[in-house]
């Protein structure tokens, strides 16, 4: 049973190009997506936020909500008698094989692609904002065909973990969130013939207050057309970098295999391609979150030293030691329309840290100006490198960082007592990730954090 618009239900109409041909255009096909069976299970109960944005209480709450829920696959809990033959990968494989025989997940008949909205409330307003899309299998790429672009670095051990669940189950049950630059009229073809206000074929709306609406689009006019109008786009990864790497290792692993004779994969092989989401960059509703940074665990940690170390690099404002989350965030938000802005919260002081000085420029060598120029570099390099002494390694292994979407959390962390410092950040902009990931270089960790999330398990992509 093979998922993609290449299986034995694909029909010949859909034209796929030879493995070897037009490796510098994307390259999308429609699939026959397993989808959970709505007659069996509710879409509420079973689907869930993407795997990285799981904690622990969210797990909790999945677990309790149905015994089908995606997250035994993709977040499954780890037991102590554990071993190599029986573990989370092998109960995640034999979850997703027991629910194909039983038909709670079901095949669509049809190659298809999926016409996605998302709507929302708007940050601090009374307005709902939509943001649309599709769904689609797309050619995996390497970052030197200048084809897919990058924009973060990446970490070894999700990729490890994220690739033992693939090896297991050989399905993507998780959209890669992928970015394109067009006038609008792909969305408006998709919606007009996705009869977007009929019914869809999934709606639910989860725990963020968030609506989600799939439609199936299976007409092969418009199938064609969009695959068309997609050639000669370039496409950013928004959010999935460590799954997109971790098929690029499997694709690689499966083409090594004895089966292929070692020897590069048509375009024809499912591995070749995973399931992901489509997302024009000019389009309304692209929300980019900020996310602060909280430091704890620093036994030598003081406030005078930090300032007097920090001034060295920016001009710095103390607020009133009693500023909330919501003030501190408008300051930094008006701050931050002329300049770099950042603000510093310890558990009794808080300071506004702005007008970048001239100093430490040795300390940005080997980034480009576009680099230079983020605020979430001049933090890092700045700060939590330079005064703090925090390492690149213990900033990668969130030894004693961590990242935090809300301002609140962030505040409360610090002023409890349980961590030294506190910075808040204003979100990177559209046109500043689109620059760097464009030019070939990459931002720090956690440098963007869009918003909402695409929900796991709407289409799956089984490989077989």
């Amino acid at each position: 049973m093979g998922g993609g618009g290449h299986d034995k239900a694909g029909p010949s109409r859909i034209h796929t190009p030879c493995y070897n041909q037009n490796l510098s255009m994307a390259h999308i096909i429609p699939f026959r997506a397993l989808r959970y069976d709505s007659k069996q299970v509710s879409a509420a109960q079973v689907l869930t936020q993407p795997y990285d944005k799981i904690t622990a209480r969210m797990q909790d709450r999945y677990y309790a909500a149905s015994p089908y829920s995606l997250v035994r696959i993709i977040l499954g809990r780890r037991e102590d008698k554990d071993n190599p033959e029986h573990n989370v990968y092998s109960r995640a494989a034999s979850y997703f094989r027991e629910w194909r025989q039983q038909g709670v997940l079901r095949q669509d008949s049809d190659p298809s692609l999926y016409t996605y909205s998302q709507t929302f409330p708007g940050q601090g307003t009374s307005s709902e904002l939509e943001r649309r899309g599709f769904i689609a299998l797309g050619r995996l790429e390497d970052y030197s065909t200048g084809v897919v672009f990058r924009h973060e670095q990446t970490l070894a051990k999700p990729k490890a973990d994220r690739l033992d669940l693939l090896r297991a189950t050989r399905a993507h049950f998780e959209q890669l969130f992928m970015l394109y630059q067009n006038s609008g009229d792909i969305d408006s073809l998709l919606f007009h013939n996705s009869g977007a206000n009929s019914n869809a074929i999934i709606e639910v709306t989860d725990e963020y207050g968030v609506l989600h609406r799939v439609w199936q689009i299976a007409d092969p006019r418009v199938v064609n057309t969009v695959r068309s109008k997609m050639r000669d786009k370039k496409l950013i990864i928004a959010d999935g970098h460590h799954r997109y790497e971790t098929a690029l290792n499997y694709r690689n692993e499966r083409r090594a295999a004895p089966s292929a004779g070692g020897h590069a994969s048509s375009a024809e092989a499912p591995y070749e391609f995973a399931v992901m989401t489509f997302i024009n960059m000019s389009g309304p509703g692209l929300v980019i979150l900020p996310t602060h940074r909280v430091v704890r665990g620093l036994a030598s940690f003081s406030v005078d030293s930090f300032l007097n170390s920090s001034r060295a690099f920016f001009a710095i404002d103390e607020l009133d030691p009693a500023i909330g989350p919501a003030r501190a965030t408008s300051i930094l938000r008006e701050a931050g329309q002329a300049e770099t802005a950042l603000v510093a919260v310890t558990a009794n002081r808080a300071f506004r840290l702005h007008r970048l000085k001239g100093n430490g420029s040795q300390m940005l060598a080997g980034l480009s100006p576009r680099q230079q120029s983020l605020d979430v570099v001049q933090l890092h390099k700045f700060l939590l490198e330079g005064v703090l002494a925090l390492s690149e390694e213990s900033i990668r292994e969130q030894r004693n960082i961590s990242y935090l979407r809300d301002a609140g959390d962030a505040f409360a962390q610090v002023r409890s007592g349980s961590a030294n410092i506190t910075f808040l950040m204003n979100p990177c902009s559209i046109e500043q990730m689109r620059e760097v990931a464009f030019a070939g270089e990459v931002m720090p960790q956690k440098s963007t954090d869009f918003y909402p999330k695409l929900l796991s398990g709407l289409t799956i992509y089984a490989l077989e």
